[in-house]
């Protein structure tokens, strides 16, 4: 019920359409309380007295109710559908855009699968939940009432001699409604299982295709399917087990009833039209309990889905946003400094991933990191745009700690080429703009010059209007990647970071880029993380990364003569002689 509470004021928008909906619905359960009498009417004053009359009369005003019914129920269908569906919208947006507030600790935590079902499956469920409770859970407790009032009142001995049934029918119900919520959350889990192994084969069916792994992929969906199918069959087993039960209920209540009231009748203290109704009364009590059937089990999968959702709506994010008034104070160009820097991942129990960081890179200067695979370039990297916050220490842009500015502040400086290019589906026109949407014409080809794109884009069919596939499956590693450095380069930031930007294109291509790059850095402070050690040798600072800490930092030259490890990384990608080819291989391993 907590979880549900918390997901009213997603409702209340829409009180309009869900008061109308009550209305319409009370309306219908009056009409629908007095069809017994009428059928009482029929058979007491009319068939029984042989008053044709009366008959045709009844008969045609429960013809007019039935239409009448008819109608508001649509009306009913109308508002209430209306309202679930609005609410269901609201719910939607409220989690993507709760999901781009997150940061990547959050995301980390979240996985892609999980994320869809919730915006998928979990908020449907809760949208089916409030049309639902528009359209039988408020008829079926008014159904309840209505009919044991009219039946107490036709035979007050009969009815209390039904009580007991009902409290034992109210009983079952209760039971299957509290021990089906979890069961339905187990259900959600295995299909959060199966989206996320969906999620990774579609993304990723080439690989699985170049390393002819389909047959493993098709076990794991194989398996998390059919956990899924298992855990769907035990709920479904257990749902319709209630059926039956509720069942048998309603037919001991008829054979109570007619038992009863047929002795009543034989003395003379009830009448034949009387039984009748009171027998619709008891069918029209019983009737709700079997709608609750379907109230409880889509009440048991809204609960559960409640539950997610608001673990998705709740989560705090990792990177405490600051204060959003609190910009950089402008200065043409920025000192970076990691002051003390250390780091481990949320939920990491391996340790520390960086430690005792001292690095500054002043305005203007090209700082390239180099390391063996899990030294931790990346993890560095992502701290400077605050993607995850620093354990401890401090990242400083021009002397103010980055955790101090707001979000947008803080980003407007910084350009980011990642390792892992993504494209959206659009024009490549609006890809290369993606960060400033308003770029004039010439902005967009200077930058897209800069990146060594234009000349293939010029020989594209539609040149800069021509559309990108879901994930840029049109365009080549090396061309996507130049799209990529292109849409960084038209935001002109003050700090551009090269998350190994350029390892999908070739030597050539590489060496104009970093001549545009140079030209375009001439005022700016650049980070690079590189996998060819060619890319950095004219950096202004060569840092190593080695075990979490900074084993080395200086020139391409100084690095030579004092540093070890900078010598096997280069000997072995450049063969330059300076170690003893004697010795056993590098044990370097160079990788973005």
């Amino acid at each position: 019920m907590t979880h549900l509470r918390k997901l009213i004021h997603f409702v209340k928008p829409y009180w309009k359409l869900a008061v109308v909906s009550l209305v319409l619905l009370t309306t219908l359960v009056f009409l629908d309380l007095s069809i017994p009498r009428l059928i009482q009417r029929i058979i007491d004053d009319g068939i029984k007295k042989n008053d044709l009359t009366v008959v045709v009369q009844t008969s045609l005003l429960m013809l007019g109710i039935s239409l009448l019914s008819a109608l508001i129920a649509i009306g009913n269908n109308i508002f209430s559908v209306r309202a679930g569906e609005s609410v269901a919208r609201d719910l939607r947006e409220a989690i993507f855009v709760k999901i781009q507030n997150f940061s990547y600790g959050n995301l980390d935590q979240f996985t892609t699968g999980r994320l869809m079902v919730r915006l998928t499956s979990d908020a449907g469920a809760v949208q089916r939940l409030v049309q639902i409770s528009l359209r039988i859970g408020t008829r079926a407790p008014l159904l309840m009432i209505g009919s044991l009032i009219l039946m107490i009142n036709t035979n007050g001995q009969l009815a209390l001699s039904l009580l007991p049934l009902l409290a034992i029918t109210m009983g079952v119900i209760v039971f299957f409604s509290f021990k089906m919520e979890p069961l339905f959350r187990t259900v959600q889990i295995k299909l959060d299982r199966l989206n996320t192994v969906l999620q990774e084969n579609i993304a990723g069916a080439r690989l699985v295709k170049a390393f002819v792994r389909a047959d493993h992929e098709n076990e794991r969906f194989e398996t998390a399917n059919r956990d899924l199918t298992a855990r769907t069959v035990t709920v479904m087993q257990f749902m319709s087990s209630m059926s039956p039960v509720l069942t048998v209920c309603v037919n001991i209540g008829m054979v109570i009833v007619i038992w009863n009231g047929g002795l009543e009748v034989i003395r003379g203290d009830l009448s034949i039209g009387q039984i009748v109704a009171f027998t619709n009364y008891l069918i029209t009590t019983m009737t709700p309990l079997t709608m609750m059937v379907q109230l409880s089990n889509t009440w048991a999968n809204g609960m559960a889905s409640a539950q997610r959702i608001n673990e998705v709506l709740d989560a705090v994010p990792e990177v405490a946003p600051a204060n959003p008034g609190a910009v950089l104070p402008e200065q043409a160009r920025s000192r970076v400094e990691f002051r003390d820097v250390g780091f481990h991942y949320r939920g990491s129990n391996e340790g520390a991933v960086l430690e005792e960081i001292n690095l500054i890179a002043e305005p203007g200067q090209t700082v390239a990191i180099l390391g063996a695979t899990g030294a931790g370039k990346t993890s560095l990297i992502n701290l400077l745009p605050r993607f995850y916050d620093v354990t401890h220490g401090q990242v400083l842009i021009n002397g103010v700690d980055i955790r101090s500015l707001s979000e947008d502040s803080l980003l407007a400086q910084i350009g980011i080429v990642s390792q892992e290019t993504v494209l959206f589906s659009g024009t490549l026109r609006k890809n290369i703009a993606y960060g400033r949407p308003h770029a004039s014409e010439d902005e967009i080809i200077a930058a897209a010059k800069a990146a060594q794109a234009h000349d293939f884009i010029l020989k594209l069919p539609h040149g800069y209007d021509t559309h990108i596939e879901e994930r840029g499956v049109n365009l080549s590693g090396g061309q996507k990647q130049r799209i990529a450095i292109a849409r960084a380069m038209i935001m002109r930031p003050k700090i551009l970071i090269l998350d190994d930007s350029t390892s999908s294109v070739d030597v050539e291509t590489e060496t104009k880029i970093q001549a545009a790059l140079t030209e375009l850095m001439r005022e700016r402070t650049c980070f690079i993380v590189a996998q060819r050690i060619s890319t950095v040798l004219n950096a202004d600072k060569i840092v190593v990364i080695d075990k979490g800490k900074i084993a080395a930092a200086g020139t391409h030259a100084e690095l030579l003569k004092c540093s070890p490890i900078y010598q096997e990384i280069y000997d072995s990608q450049l063969g330059s002689g300076i170690r003893d080819l004697s010795q056993p291989a590098p044990r370097w391993e160079i990788n973005p």
